[in-house]
Order: C-alpha cells, then structure tokens, then sequence
C-alpha cells in the first residue's frame, strides 16, 4: 500500500532532507522512525521538496510504500485504525525537531514528487524597521538596513512566468532550470517582519534563497528593480545576487490535482521542461 505522509521540521540541526553518509538528515531520521515502527528495514522515501540544510518545512509531503499486514498491526490492542496509530506510534519515536500531521491512504497514481502542481515557501527577513524576536532568531534572518517593499513588489514581479532561471539555480548535468514561478510577493507582518511567499510548479536547487537574494539589494537601493530581470535574462549566475541564508526559509505548502489526475500530472511533471 501507498501513504501518504504529511510532516514538518526544524531543519536547524540537520543537513537538509537527502541521506547523507555520516550527517543528520530528515530523510534518515524519517525512515528510520517508520523501520522502528514496523519492525522492518527503513522504507524509499520520495519527497515533493528536497530542502537544504537548515530550511525548515511546515507543509512538508512524501510518500512510501509498505507492505499491509505490517500496517496492520500498528495499533495493537488498541481501537485506532492503522493510520492514526502510526501518526501516535511515530511521535514516540521521533525527536521534537520533525513531526508528522497525518499518515493516509495515497489515491492511485499518487506521487508525492511528480504529482505535485505547485510548492509554497516562505523567506522571513527582519530589517531595521522590524522587531527581531531573539525567540525566533532561528526562522528569521536579521538585517541591519531597512527595506524598500514596494520596489522589492516590483522586482519580484519581473520574474513571474514560464523561465528559464538559470542565473538562480545550481545547475545539475542534464536538468533544466526552466520553471513557472507563479507568486513572488513581499509583506510585513505586523511586527514589521518581511514575509516573501514564493510559489512555483517546482524548484531547482538553490532557486528560492538566490530568487530573494536577488530582490535585497533592490529593496536596499543598491540596484535598480529592473535588475532580477536583466540577471534571468542573462542566464548565467551573478556574483551580486547573494544566496540568502537557509534558516530565513521554510516549505509551507505542496498541493495536488484531483484524484483523477495524480497519475496525468505525474507523467507531464517527468517531461523535461524547456521555453
């Protein structure tokens, strides 16, 4: 049987999602806690959003696929049904930094990655103009200047579209870096703490944290808003857009087609992308 895991992390302390020979990573930690669980070896995770070391998740998404009679016996003597029994049976073998919301029955032709139709993430920055909570100086990066949201709005709106995004991305021997970034936009929430929401069909690596690194120095009247836009269109990477640091970052959301279409939208998302 397929699930569906629904889970968040604290990446703080981890190096990122993907096992790692002698690091601490969500991907391990996760499939070691369901090899507990089932008494088995520890499961393929596949994963909507491969994240960095230290981004944190709140929406996180992945799948696995398990053999029934050993779902079958998660809940013991008790009265749950399998599902919710390895929602509380997890709990007691994870640590406090990775928690999983909810565990399901994915429908057929789920696929956690290439099912996907869109990722939300959100940057949290606060400048001179905002309150820096040391309570959470751990998802929030600080700045010493403040910040111009109307012309960060306008740069981050250049972007949007079907690109190329080469100048954002680490590049990977025969990936494309061509995506749909479908929301770029900044607020201030009301301790005056900027929040950028990030939204796009997929991500390369690195994509997100260069796409704001590259709007910071419009809001700080170091570069003109029409700057992202002339780096994208160059295509190549430039040394004045910083890769913004990874604890500013989290996975908000991951959200699916109907039913109907999860098996469809799994065999588009697998077609290489191009302009």
């Amino acid at each position: 049987m397929r699930l569906r895991v629904d889970f968040g992390y604290d990446g703080t302390d981890f190096s990122g999602w993907a096992a790692q020979p002698g690091r601490r990573t969500v991907e391990e930690v996760l499939a070691g806690a369901w090899a507990t669980i089932l008494r088995a070896d520890p499961p393929k995770l596949t994963v909507a959003g491969r994240t960095d070391a230290g981004v944190h998740a709140r929406g996180a998404v992945c799948h696995l696929d398990v053999d029934e009679p050993l779902l079958a016996e998660l809940p013991g003597r008790s009265q749950r049904g399998p599902f919710e029994a390895a929602v509380t049976r997890l709990a007691g073998v994870l640590p406090a930094d990775v928690v999983v919301h909810r565990v399901s029955a994915a429908p057929d032709g789920f696929d956690a990655r290439f099912s996907a139709t869109s990722r939300r993430y959100l940057y949290r920055i606060a400048d001179s103009d905002a309150t820096h909570d040391p309570l959470r100086r751990r998802d929030t990066v600080w700045l010493r200047h403040p910040l111009d949201l109307d012309a960060m709005n306008e740069a981050s709106a250049s972007l949007l579209g079907l690109r190329d995004f080469a100048a954002f991305c680490k590049k990977r021997e025969g990936a494309t870096t061509v995506r749909t970034l479908l929301d770029y936009e900044w607020t201030r929430d009301i301790d005056g703490v900027l929040l950028g929401t990030v939204r796009a069909d997929a991500f390369c690596h690195s994509m997100v944290r260069a796409l704001v690194g590259a709007v910071v120095p419009v809001g700080q009247g170091r570069r003109p808003v029409e700057w992202p836009a002339e780096v994208m269109t160059a295509a190549v990477r430039d040394p004045g857009v910083a890769v913004m640091p990874a604890h500013g970052l989290s996975l908000e959301e991951v959200t699916y087609p109907a039913d109907s279409a999860l098996a469809a939208r799994a065999q588009e998302a697998r077609n290489v992308r191009s302009l």
